[in-house]
């Protein structure tokens, strides 16, 4: 690699000196290394003379190439660097939802401003979902609701939201501040057998668990927006966090509840074999910012 830098260096100034100075080497270092060259490869690239030196036609030939080859190099070498310290490369992201002005949202969107050379890719899907997708490789990090703690990953607490009914806005109870699970009794519940959905059912069935009258729970292959609109028609009611009053919606109230012990968790979960330096960056981002929700 020094045979070929000096040579480059020759080639630009044609001139041994000067190409020394630059280098910071002796002369005859240089003029040493160029000629074990062209013994090596048993092509003369330059013409001596008194006042310096010209590239032959062979010399003009191989000094172009190698200066390709170097730029490449170098620049592997950079981009190498800029990966192993999480400023280059890829992240693959799971998710629930990616609702606009949520924390995951704004979290997502400070991680790109902070890291634009990092392709982030976004996956959709259930929790089940997203921890076989991390088992298999597929996706570096899930963000889902609740606090999973399967025993082959990794799992950490990132942010927190209210839980809130969605109501018809003709429904009963929406002229109240707040709902308690005694008042959804008899109701019949709407949830998505994707995202959140599975998550959704069993809590509804924890919390009304013994209450009268009984509880109705349907499932529906929909998305969020659908859903939510399906119960702006009068279909049902459901529970959402927080971030999902966030979206446009018409026809529906969403109110807090007075006896819902603690907000709904949010998680981050990774494999501990993932060695993504991007990862690691983006789970030092999420810390950062939750502490600051939570100093608010």
């Amino acid at each position: 690699m020094a045979s070929l830098i000096q040579t480059l260096a020759v080639a630009e100034y044609l001139n041994f000196r000067h190409a020394a100075n630059a280098l910071g080497v002796s002369q005859s270092s240089v003029s040493a290394r160029v000629k074990t060259l062209e013994e090596d490869l048993g092509i003369l690239l330059f013409e001596r003379h008194a006042r310096g030196v010209r590239l032959t036609e062979a010399g003009r030939y191989f000094v172009e190439r190698v200066a390709v080859g170097i730029d490449q190099l170098d620049y592997a070498v950079k981009t190498a660097g800029m990966a192993a310290s999480g400023e280059c490369g890829r992240l693959r992201i799971g998710v629930h939802a990616l609702i606009p002005r949520s924390f995951l949202a704004e979290l997502i969107g400070q991680y790109r401003k902070d890291y634009p050379c990092i392709e982030v890719e976004i996956t959709e899907g259930t929790a089940r979902d997203a921890l076989t997708q991390i088992r298999t490789e597929r996706i570096d990090v899930a963000f889902a609701a609740g606090a999973p703690e399967p025993p082959d990953c990794h799992s950490r607490r990132i942010w927190t939201e209210p839980l809130l009914a969605a109501l018809p806005d003709r429904h009963p109870l929406t002229g109240r501040s707040t709902v308690t699970w005694a008042d959804l009794a008899g109701e019949t519940f709407l949830v998505r057998y994707g995202g959140t959905g599975p998550q959704v059912h069993d809590h509804i069935v924890l919390r009304l668990a013994g209450r009268w009258p009984v509880s109705s729970i349907q499932r529906f292959d929909v998305e969020r927006g659908t859903l939510l609109s399906m119960v702006g028609q009068g279909f049902g009611i459901t529970i959402v966090g927080a971030a999902t009053s966030l979206l446009p919606t018409s026809g529906v109230v969403f109110l807090p509840f007075a006896d819902e012990p603690e907000p709904v968790a949010f998680s981050a979960v990774w494999s501990p074999y993932n060695r993504n330096a991007a990862l690691r960056n983006l789970l030092d981002l999420a810390g950062e910012m939750s502490r600051s929700v939570r100093a608010d």
